[in-house]
């Protein structure tokens, strides 16, 4: 029996429209440099203009894509694409915020045969799977209940945690029933019961989060779910 080395060196797709002033973006850099130390690798990250995306080719070679917050993205569908391609290639993903958004769209559009799958904060037409919240959660934090035996709960190693939002936009209630039936599982909600993180059965590690949990690495505190894509992308 063969064993696949594990790699040294991981290559990260950041994928999103960097900006210095959005605090998640000056958290990702730190995050992954906090969990590379911790697995004991060296991880390479690239900040890739949605606008730069036009193919699957582009994301090419990457052991791991993060769809990263700030959006409307400047190019929305660079931003399925990179879902999609971790999705069908069984790449180690992440996505928060803008990227929780997009993920839910691209899966709703290709998996569940909702074609029409739209965002209320850019689209005027189609069927409206995101849509505002009915109370926006920007700087606020919370608490999120984890599924037991999920992606979320074992990198956390707990099933009750606090996170941070900046964010206006989340799962429509109609939408959010059909999901329930999918393979992109629910897997946190807030304390009202609302949709705040998904997971995809039958994949590496495919993991999105309407909460920044990347902005502990501000505070220097550890961020379990970007070790645990680490972990994934390496193994």
């Amino acid at each position: 029996m063969t064993h696949t080395p594990v790699k040294e060196t991981l290559r990260i797709a950041l994928v999103g429209d960097y900006n210095h002033d959005v605090p998640a973006h000056q958290a990702i850099p730190l995050a992954i440099d906090d969990a590379a130390a911790v697995l004991d690798v060296t991880a390479d990250y690239d900040w890739l203009a949605t606008s730069e995306i036009r193919s699957a080719e582009d994301l090419v070679g990457y052991d791991a894509i993060w769809l990263v917050p700030a959006s409307p993205y400047k190019n929305a569908q660079g931003a399925f694409l990179a879902a999609q391609h971790a999705r069908e290639n069984a790449i180690p993903f992440l996505g928060t915020c803008g990227g929780f958004q997009h993920a839910i769209i691209e899966y709703a559009r290709h998996v569940m045969g909702v074609a029409d799958a739209a965002h209320q904060e850019t689209d005027s037409e189609g069927q409206m799977v995101i849509v505002p919240l009915s109370c926006s959660l920007i700087d606020n934090s919370s608490e999120i209940e984890l599924r037991a035996n999920t992606l979320i709960a074992r990198a956390y190693g707990r099933e009750k945690i606090t996170e941070v939002y900046r964010c206006s936009y989340g799962i429509a209630a109609d939408f959010a029933a059909e999901l329930e039936k999918s393979d992109l599982r629910v897997t946190g909600w807030d304390e009202e019961g609302e949709i705040r993180a998904v997971e995809l059965a039958n994949h590496p590690f495919f993991v999105a989060t309407l909460f920044q949990h990347e902005r502990n690495a501000l505070a220097g505190r550890p961020v379990p779910l970007v070790q645990a894509m680490l972990r994934a992308a390496r193994d």
